[in-house]
C-alpha cells in the first residue's frame, strides 16, 4: 500500500528527490555524451555520418515508442521494477557500441537497446514518482528539480567522457560508462513508496488505462502539446548528436564541441529550475510560447553572426537556459488536465512526440550533411519549427478535464 502524500518533509521523501535526481543525472548524462562518438566511430569504420545518425534517430524514435509502455507499467507495476530494466537495456547497449564494426549492430546497440535504456530510466518514469512524493503544492518545484538535474548530469557526464576518450580511446570510454550505467537500478529503490497507483484527489470510480488513453487522444490541448512538444524534440536531439561535429567542420578544437554540450547541461539547471518554479506562479503555456520564440531568436542569431568561440559559448549558455525547461511546465500540463494517476503512461505519449521530433533532427542533420556537406537547412529548420512551436503551445487550455474538476467541486 502506497504512503499518503503529505510527507514532503520527512526523511524519506530528502532520500528519494536526492536519489531521483541522481539517477536523472546519469541517464542524461550519458545520452548527452553520444555526440561525443560520431567521429571516432565513423572514422574508425570508414562511415557516412548517416549511419550513426541514423543509429541515434532509432534511438530517440525506441525511447519514445518505449517511453509510452513504461509509462504505462510504471503505472501498474512499480517504477523501481521499470528502471532496474532500463538500466540493464542501457548498459548492454553501450557495451555492444564499444567497437562496433557493423552497421546491423550500431543500430541494435546505440538505436534499440540503449534508446529501451534511456526510456526506462528517464522523466517520464522518474518525475511521476517525485510529484507524488511531494503531493500538488510543490509538484512543479520537483518537476524543475529533477528536469535541473538531468541537465546537470549533461555538465558532469559530457567533458568526462571527452577525457576518457582523449586518454583511452572511444572503446574503454563507452565500456567504463556501460559499467557505471548499473548503478542507476540502486538509485531507483528509494522511489518504491511513490510507485504505481495514485492520485491528488479521491475518485469515486478509478479509471482504467483504456478510460485514461481515450480521454487525452479525445482532448484538443493535449495533442497540441504532442505536437509542440515535437520541436523541442527536434532541437535538442539535432545539437545534441551533431553540435561537436559542426563545431570541429567549422575550425574548432573538439574540446569545445564537449564544452558546448556541457554549458548547455549546466545553465539548463538553472533554466530547468526557474521553469518549475514559473510554470507553478504563470500560465504554463505562455512560458512555452516564450521559451520557443527564444530558442528561434538564439538559433537565427547563431547562424547570423560571425562564428568564435565567445559566441559559441554565448548561444550554448542561451540555449541551455531554454534547454529543458519545456519540461516542467509540458509535464505540469499533463499532470494538471489528467491528474497524476496515469501521467506516467500519459506524459509516454506526449514525450513520444518529443522523440518524432529527435529522430527527424538527428536523422536528418546526417542525411543532408552527406548530400549538401552542411548542417545549415537543419538549422533554419529548426528556427521555423521554433515559431511554430510558439504557435501551436498558444491556444492551450490549462484547466482539468470535466472528470477531474467534478471531484474538486465535490
Amino acid at each position: 500500500m502506497n504512503r499518503p502524500l503529505d510527507h514532503s518533509q520527512n526523511g524519506s521523501t530528502y532520500f528519494l528527490m536526492v536519489s531521483a535526481c541522481l539517477l536523472l543525472l546519469l541517464s542524461f548524462g550519458y545520452r548527452s555524451s553520444f555526440g561525443l562518438f560520431v567521429k571516432p566511430i565513423t572514422e574508425a569504420n570508414g562511415w557516412g555520418r548517416e549511419v550513426i545518425s541514423m543509429a541515434l534517430a532509432i534511438q530517440n524514435l525506441f525511447w519514445g515508442i518505449v517511453a509510452v509502455f513504461a509509462g504505462g507499467l510504471a503505472d501498474r507495476f512499480g517504477n523501481v521494477k521499470v528502471v532496474v530494466a532500463g538500466s540493464l537495456f542501457y548498459a548492454l547497449g553501450m557495451v555492444m557500441m564499444a567497437g562496433v564494426d557493423s552497421q546491423w549492430v550500431l543500430h541494435s546497440s546505440a538505436g534499440i537497446l540503449v534508446g529501451a535504456g534511456i526510456a526506462g530510466t528517464s522523466f517520464g518514469i522518474v518525475l511521476p514518482a517525485m510529484a507524488r512524493a511531494v503531493g500538488e503544492s510543490r509538484r512543479q518545484m520537483a518537476l524543475g528539480l529533477g528536469t535541473a538535474a538531468g541537465s546537470l548530469g549533461q555538465f558532469a557526464v559530457v567533458p568526462l567522457a571527452q577525457q576518457m576518450i582523449n586518454g583511452s580511446g572511444w572503446i574503454t570510454a563507452l565500456n567504463i560508462l556501460a559499467a557505471s550505467a548499473l548503478s542507476m537500478a540502486l538509485l531507483a529503490i528509494p522511489l518504491a513508496p511513490y510507485s504505481g497507483k495514485s492520485e491528488t484527489v479521491p475518485s469515486r470510480q478509478d479509471q482504467t488505462v483504456l478510460q485514461a488513453l481515450q480521454e487525452a487522444l479525445n482532448h484538443r490541448s493535449f495533442l497540441l502539446l504532442v505536437t509542440g512538444f515535437f520541436v523541442c524534440g527536434f532541437h535538442v536531439a539535432f545539437i545534441t548528436a551533431h553540435m561537436p561535429a559542426f563545431l570541429s567542420d567549422n575550425g574548432f578544437d573538439a574540446r569545445l564541441g564537449a564544452w558546448s554540450i556541457a554549458i548547455i547541461g549546466l545553465c539548463n539547471v538553472v533554466g530547468a529550475f526557474l521553469s518549475g518554479v514559473w510554470s507553478g506562479r504563470i500560465f504554463k503555456r505562455y512560458l512555452l510560447v516564450g521559451i520557443y520564440i527564444g530558442r528561434a531568436i538564439a538559433i537565427s542569431l547563431f547562424l547570423l553572426l560571425p562564428m568564435t568561440v565567445p559566441s559559441v559559448l554565448a548561444f550554448s549558455a542561451v540555449m541551455g537556459f531554454l534547454w529543458l525547461a519545456t519540461v516542467p511546465p509540458t509535464s505540469g500540463l499533463v499532470a494538471v488536465m489528467f491528474g497524476t494517476r496515469y501521467m506516467a503512461m500519459l506524459y509516454g505519449i506526449v514525450f513520444l512526440g518529443h522523440q518524432l521530433g529527435s529522430f527527424s533532427g538527428v536523422w536528418l542533420g546526417g542525411w543532408l550533411y552527406d548530400r549538401s556537406g552542411s548542417y545549415d537547412m537543419v538549422w533554419w529548420l529548426g528556427v521555423a519549427f521554433g515559431v511554430m512551436a510558439a504557435i501551436v503551445h498558444w491556444p492551450i487550455q490549462e484547466q482539468p478535464v470535466l472528470r477531474l474538476a467534478a471531484q474538486f467541486e465535490e
